[in-house]
Order: structure tokens, then C-alpha cells, then sequence
């Protein structure tokens, strides 16, 4: 297939049919559309990077909010998708939009994701754990509420990670590998000694596809936690119907932003070779 046609396909050309919708602001949601293929085999699933309006960890609550219903409104009503459940695959849009999506779709099931803070107290023996997140996930008044919940079991160490999530989205290896670094060394002391940090969250999506560098950094008695995998269990658990046939589910990859990002990004990380529609809304 030309490149032409694979990034401008007409709906029936990428038809999947009942699948699971999954938005992120860019390619960092693939780490959670990675582990519900891993749990769902048989599912279908659409994809949308909104990469045109990214990076929403350094956008204001208003704006993250008014691209969440766009997308949910979009995958919702068009006939040629109409999703069965949704997957918010981002940090910073579930704290803001979360709520307010089921209340205006109570009959769609929708999973958020949240930094992995509770697995990780169950982790951690030193009981000093590492949090990198954007600014927008650390400034919102749901993971506040969550970090108090947990303040009397462990001592939280938030640092956010202005740049990062963009740098991993443009595959910009230099820079990943000079902000993890910077990020890392602010948080303090990474080890198993007492008053060490021992386990480090990974707060963005984005974060995972960078976890070869910051292993490499914090060291290898650290423990990493994302939280792709109680994601997509969260999401079984929610589906009002699993997929009845036995066949391989199908991916559907949409983008507001440049297609071959998205492309690229899908096949690198997840060894998906399928093509992308643009998406403009």
C-alpha cells in the first residue's frame, strides 16, 4: 500500500467492528494499548492519538477536558466505530475528564488510568517512593486526593517531568536520555539503603518507552511501576461483553496529528505494522 493510502483510508476501509476505544494526547497511550492486547487477545481496539494538541500534561485542565468529550463524542457516533467501552490511556485527561465523561455517557463503561501508587507501597520496602508525572497529573486535585489518601504508608517523592512525555513522542533520544537524567538526580538518592528510594512510578504512559534509560539510572535493585497491566485487568473486569470469536482482535490507528508518528511509534513498540488515518476533529 503507498503511503498516501495508508494515511487518508476510507472508514470501511478500516473497519473493526465493536471495538474498544483508547485515546491518549499522543503515542505514550500504546504502553496501555500494549498490555489490553496482551489481556484482550481476541478484542478490537481504535486507537487515537491526539497529537495534534499535544503534549496535555502542560495544558490547562479546560482545554484537556474539552478534547477528552471531543474524542469520546467522536468514537462514540460514528457508525462505522461505535465502541463498546473506553479507555482513557492518559494520566493527566482521566484527573481532569474522567467524572464528567460518565456522567454524560452512564451507559458507556469507561476506565482511567492514575499513577500506580498502591502498587507500588506493596513494592517498597524502604517505604520511599519516586513519582515522575507532568505537571498537570501532579497539580490535579485527583491524584492530591489520592497521594493523602496514602501519605501515612509512604513517603512520596513527585517530581514533574516538563518536556519528557514530548521528547518520547518525538523519539528524540538525546533528549529523553538528558531529561531523565536531570529528573532523576532531583528526586535524590536511588537504592535499598534505608531512606532510599527503591521504587520509582511512572507516572505518564509516556514514561514506560522510556524505562531501558531510567533503569540504567536509578539501578537495576530499583523497581519501575507503570500501570498498563491493572489497566487492562480493570478493563475485562468492565466490559459489558468479551469478544466471542477466537481470531486475533484488530487495531484501528487514528491521529490528529501526523500519521507517521503514530506509524512509527505502533510498529517500534507494539511491532503493529497497520496503516493510520488522520483524524481531524
Amino acid at each position: 500500500m503507498n503511503s498516501k493510502a495508508s494515511r487518508f483510508l476510507r472508514p470501511e476501509a478500516a473497519l473493526v467492528k465493536h471495538p474498544i476505544g483508547v485515546f491518549d494526547s499522543g503515542v505514550g497511550g500504546l504502553s496501555i494499548l500494549k498490555a489490553l492486547r496482551a489481556e484482550l487477545p481476541h478484542e478490537n481496539f481504535v486507537y487515537v492519538a491526539d497529537s495534534g494538541f499535544a503534549p496535555y500534561g502542560e495544558r490547562d485542565e479546560g482545554f484537556v477536558l474539552e478534547r477528552s468529550r471531543v474524542i469520546t463524542r467522536h468514537l462514540l457516533t460514528q457508525q462505522h466505530l461505535a465502541i463498546k467501552a473506553l479507555v482513557i490511556a492518559c494520566n493527566t485527561a482521566t484527573a481532569a475528564a474522567i467524572h464528567l465523561l460518565r456522567q454524560e455517557h452512564p451507559d458507556l463503561s469507561i476506565i482511567g488510568v492514575e499513577p500506580a501508587l498502591k502498587p507500588a507501597i506493596v513494592l517498597s520496602q524502604t517505604r520511599h517512593i519516586g513519582v515522575m508525572a507532568t505537571r498537570g497529573t501532579l497539580n490535579s486535585q485527583k491524584f492530591k486526593t489520592l497521594l493523602a489518601s496514602l501519605a501515612d504508608q509512604a513517603q512520596f517523592i513527585c517530581q514533574p517531568c516538563d518536556g519528557l512525555a514530548d521528547a518520547i513522542e518525538r523519539h528524540d533520544t538525546g533528549k529523553i536520555i538528558g531529561l531523565c537524567g536531570q529528573y532523576t538526580r532531583a528526586m535524590g538518592q536511588f537504592g535499598a539503603m534505608a531512606g532510599d528510594i527503591d521504587t520509582l512510578v511512572l507516572g505518564c504512559t509516556h514514561y514506560p518507552f522510556a524505562s531501558t534509560c531510567l533503569q540504567a539510572l536509578v539501578g537495576p535493585n530499583v523497581r519501575l511501576v507503570d500501570n498498563g497491566q491493572p489497566v487492562a485487568r480493570q478493563t475485562r473486569r468492565m466490559l459489558p461483553s468479551l469478544s466471542s470469536h477466537c481470531a486475533p482482535g484488530q487495531c484501528l490507528l487514528l491521529s490528529t496529528g501526523d500519521p507517521a508518528t503514530l506509524h512509527i511509534a505502533a510498529r517500534r513498540w507494539l511491532g503493529l505494522e497497520v496503516p493510520v488515518k488522520c483524524l481531524l476533529i
